[in-house]
């Protein structure tokens, strides 16, 4: 098969290597399309990984191709998408099915192989079924969909609360999307690309709404129509200290700031700023995956029955459809940021 493997920091190389056999408990996948993330990025160019080499890539779905043993036969053939964090299963979290907070996880396409390959071996625990008019390149976007959702059911926004969404990368997209389809109406966001506010505008955002932190200074925009006081939820979904002060000066007395992006750089608060926290009453979450048990009312369960339904529709903000011999190219757009994107996926 055709793979990605990442070599060492910035060593990415399209190899021909062995298809993987799948263990007992285990399914062989045929990728079908792969989505690139915004952590995939520093993983490959700045940071590296847990070993190299290592096959990158954690949003993607496909066929299964083969069943190992004790894997139900009924799942060959079958169209898939895939959680990528493969739990311990005995740890405190696990035990009490919060395998999102998992104390010894492996995860796809960075403790382990990924996505970026014709074929890959994945638990058959980590399977979800697609239904047919659910597409491989919205199944890819099962993942941080179903992040976003995390988010948005942690903070848990009552019928009539402002909130706002800060960050439009394609979490804060995926967020706002799932805001506007559960009903709430009282939603700011603030961007910084013309694409995040043509895709607000997309899924009903007022104009008014919108921010842009290019040209507004966020902080007095989000005052003027809060009358000072700030709002009720806060979503951070940058992950730099700016951004996350903002969020506790822009979030109102007994408000709640729901951190999402994945850090930056080392996180730091301003005495002042912790004073905030304090004196409003301030309650801070943080969250950084999504729960899948199998349950229907898990995130993922919750993101494919609106998918299903054609409630959303996350195809939209794909902006780059590459075949999978160019995938670095998607890779160098994001890296390089020369031209505004949403979504970047590779299919096969």
């Amino acid at each position: 098969m055709k793979a990605y493997r990442l070599h060492g920091i910035g060593d990415l190389r399209l190899e021909e290597l062995p298809c993987p056999r799948p263990d007992s408990g285990e399914v062989l996948v045929q990728v079908k399309a792969a989505g690139i993330c915004g952590s995939d990025i520093p993983r490959i160019y700045q940071t590296g990984t847990y070993h190299f080499p290592t096959i990158p890539g954690h949003e993607f779905a496909g066929v299964v191709e083969e069943v190992g043993e004790t894997v139900d036969p009924a799942w060959k053939g079958k169209r898939v998408g895939i959680f990528p964090l493969i739990p311990c299963y005995t740890c405190g979290p696990c035990q009490a099915g919060k395998y999102e907070m998992c104390r010894h996880y492996g995860y796809l396409g960075s403790r382990q192989d990924g996505g970026f390959a014709e074929y890959v071996s994945v638990p058959e625990k980590n399977l979800i079924e697609l239904p047919e008019k659910v597409s491989y390149g919205e199944a890819a976007m099962l993942e941080p969909m179903a992040v976003a959702v995390h988010a948005m059911r942690k903070a848990a926004p009552s019928e009539g609360e402002s909130m706002v969404v800060c960050g439009l990368g394609t979490i804060g997209l995926f967020l706002l999307m799932f805001l506007r389809e559960a009903g709430y109406r009282n939603i700011y966001a603030i961007g910084n690309k013309e694409f995040q506010r043509q895709m607000a505008d997309k899924l009903g955002l007022p104009a008014d709404s919108f921010c842009d932190s290019r040209t507004q200074n966020a902080e007095e925009w989000l005052a003027a129509r809060t009358d000072g006081r700030g709002v009720d939820v806060f979503f951070e979904c940058v992950g730099r200290n700016e951004t996350a002060a903002q969020a506790v000066r822009m979030t109102g007395p007994g408000g709640r700031v729901m951190l999402v992006g994945n850090p930056a750089s080392d996180m730091t608060f301003p005495k002042e700023t912790y004073w905030k926290i304090l004196r409003n009453q301030l309650t801070v979450f943080g969250t950084w995956n999504s729960s899948f048990t199998h349950s229907r009312d898990d995130d993922w369960h919750y993101v494919l029955e609106r998918l299903g339904d054609r409630r959303i529709a996350p195809a939209q903000f794909i902006t780059h459809r590459l075949p999978f011999e160019e995938l670095e190219r998607g890779l160098l757009v994001m890296k390089e940021k020369k031209e505004e994107y949403g979504k970047v996926m590779g299919e096969m």
